[in-house]
């Protein structure tokens, strides 16, 4: 294991264990108040203008011949919509899949950077290098190993795909509609190359702002083997610093992304 993977883990067990707080006789669960940072699956569940929505079908619901009461639905969606995530093996070749993630990159102290005011005054602006500068002056350096989660004001927007996404159109056509902010691909380097975080989430459908072309945040971040969490709810009920993160995405064999139950837990 190379020495960063070990600090990580041994950071890891240190922060789990101090979110746990004390237990007694394995009766009492993690302690914290719980803040849900994910959007519902439902029918207005948003997706990638190209990407096939979630559908929930119902198989059964009612009393049954047997004379109790039984439901049971099936759905089908994309893996990429939603709160959801993106394995590395969606954008590098040779990454992680979903399955393969292993735990302790998917939980970790958080780092929420908000860049609501530039966001508002340009619906493209991509989280740069200056933006996360002016965050560590005045909340220190952030720390290696973290969730790194970009809070641009976006998930007021939903679920108003024409809001959230630039365009409430479906199709290919549709995708050079998209607007909305994203992560500079010089950030995502500075990230990798001088803090080492373990994930990095947005609270817009894509890491990548919404016209870019060439998605590079993506490939930089896919490429060091880095877990990506797109359309994340709730960050305005985070402060910059203290969550804790749980993000558990389906263990699709061989999935490059798919659906994702993040949970954050707050100091008390």
């Amino acid at each position: 294991m190379a020495a960063s993977q070990t600090l990580r883990s041994i950071a890891s067990a240190v922060v789990l264990a101090t979110a746990l707080g004390p237990r007694s006789a394995g009766a009492q669960g993690p302690t914290g108040i719980p803040v849900d940072l994910t959007h519902p699956f439902d029918e207005t569940t948003i997706y990638w203008p190209t990407a096939e929505p979630f559908r929930l079908t119902v198989e059964a619901e009612g009393v049954n011949d047997a004379g109790f009461w039984y439901a049971a639905s099936s759905f089908c969606a994309s893996e990429h919509g939603g709160t959801h995530l993106d394995a590395p093996v969606h954008f590098a070749e040779g990454r992680r899949s979903a399955a393969e993630i292993p735990l302790e990159d998917l939980m970790g102290p958080a780092v929420v950077i908000g860049v609501e005011a530039p966001a508002a005054a340009d619906p493209d602006h991509l989280v740069s290098v200056a933006d996360l500068a002016a965050w560590e002056a005045r909340h220190g350096p952030i720390p290696t190993g973290s969730i790194v989660l970009l809070k641009t004001g976006w998930g007021a927007r939903w679920p108003d795909a024409g809001r959230y996404l630039g365009t409430a159109g479906r199709g290919p056509e549709a995708v050079a509609e998209l607007s909305f902010p994203g992560l500079d691909p010089e950030a995502a380097r500075w990230l990798l190359a001088e803090r080492d975080p373990k994930a990095v989430g947005i609270d817009t459908a894509s890491i990548d702002r919404g016209r870019s072309t060439d998605f590079l945040a993506h490939r930089v971040l896919a490429d060091a083997d880095v877990p990506i969490f797109e359309n994340v709810a709730n960050l305005d009920r985070l402060p910059p610093t203290g969550a804790w993160v749980i993000a558990l995405p389906m263990k699709i064999g061989r999935g490059t992304g798919g659906p994702l139950r993040i949970v954050a837990l707050l100091p008390e």
